[in-house]
């Protein structure tokens, strides 16, 4: 058998993900005639069928689901091998960080300071990104260490607890929810999250169908992405408005707002949702701290989970500023020292 080509292996996710030759062909931004020999050849060099076809669907073989699953570590690892060696050719190189603006726990600050006083220290780029896009960034190349929540699949990367700390949530002042003192995650069965889940599913951990739903569309799984709700009338800046009824529907005030559709919402867009009544939102103590608003109440829930600072790096690094950033950020982390960001 010769050896596989990365061209081989591009056309093979893009069809195992779509399932769907003619989606593949437009995702690849060919003509599908030409993807579907691609595909036969490639079943015919490795000798297995890769994929089951009818006039009505495809699916992949036990062999497809194999190649999938390693195809795609191995495209990541070319992308990450060119990305990793431009950096390091740079005049000079820098050490990528990736997180989420605010999810830090309030421990960046102080990681930061004592970090430059290594003597493996490089200058730091913040690679600031969505929730859920750490981990791929540190899988393709594009950051070498991550400060991220937990869960998430940190498959071939190395990972560090940091600190966990309560999550509350966050709701329109004006909510009816808001005059308790606690609530249940069941109390919160009509409201949604700034993805659109359900908030009292919050604890459930997320399914292989968004996740694959959400690669297939190329965006990472966790994007925080309000879809339309039913009914209203959009305005030129996308935004749907609820027509007005009498009373409340579905718990909601009237008049409720829900985000764009298919953008991401940064920090001020949420924040604008919880105060409008569209969303809820379940963030940690830290972010509480830096963010109060007369227009949103922070009540804690029973039965919600912590949230789990991590940090994350590849398996394979052998960095001495990415080992010199994992020896602070744990130490700091271990001396509980974020009373300047968190406000203890």
């Amino acid at each position: 058998m010769s050896d596989l080509e990365v061209r081989q292996l591009r056309y093979f996710v893009a069809v195992a993900e779509d399932l769907h030759f003619g989606r593949a062909a437009e995702r690849l931004g060919m003509a599908q005639p030409p993807l579907s020999r691609a595909i036969r050849e490639l079943e015919r060099q490795l000798g297995v069928p890769l994929l089951t076809r009818t006039t009505r669907q495809v699916a992949l073989t036990p062999a497809g689901e194999v190649l999938l699953h390693d195809a795609r570590t191995a495209l990541d690892a070319v992308t990450a091998a060119g990305l990793r060696a431009r950096n390091a050719g740079r005049s000079e190189p820098e050490l990528r960080v990736a997180l989420k603006a605010d999810y830090d726990g309030g421990l960046l600050p102080r990681v930061l300071d004592r970090y430059r006083q290594e003597a493996a220290a490089l200058p730091v780029r913040l690679v600031l990104g969505g929730r859920g896009e750490q981990a791929p960034a540190l899988r393709d190349g594009r950051a070498d260490v991550a400060l991220l929540p937990a869960p998430f699949d940190d498959h071939g990367l190395d990972v560090e607890p940091l600190l966990t700390e309560p999550r509350l949530v966050a709701l329109a002042a004006t909510d009816p929810l808001a005059a308790r003192p606690c609530l249940d995650l069941a109390d919160l069965a009509d409201r949604v999250l700034p993805d659109g889940t359900p908030a009292d599913q919050e604890d459930l951990p997320p399914g292989p169908r968004h996740d694959r739903r959400a690669r297939r569309l190329g965006t990472p799984p966790d994007r925080e992405d309000l879809p339309p709700l039913p009914g209203g009338a959009a305005d030129d800046s996308g935004v749907r408005h609820r027509a007005p009824v009498p009373g409340h529907v579905e718990g909601r005030p009237r008049g409720a707002v829900a985000g764009p559709r298919s953008r991401t919402l940064d920090l001020a867009q949420i924040f604008n949702l919880i105060e409008l009544g569209s969303i809820v939102w379940f963030p940690p103590v830290s972010v509480v701290r830096r963010h109060p608003r007369p227009g949103v109440a922070y009540r804690p829930v029973r039965d919600l989970p912590p949230l789990t600072l991590t940090l994350a790096w590849p398996q394979n690094s052998r960095s001495p500023a990415v080992a010199a950033f994992v020896r602070t950020a744990t130490a700091i982390a271990s001396a509980g020292d974020t009373r300047g960001m968190m406000g203890g």
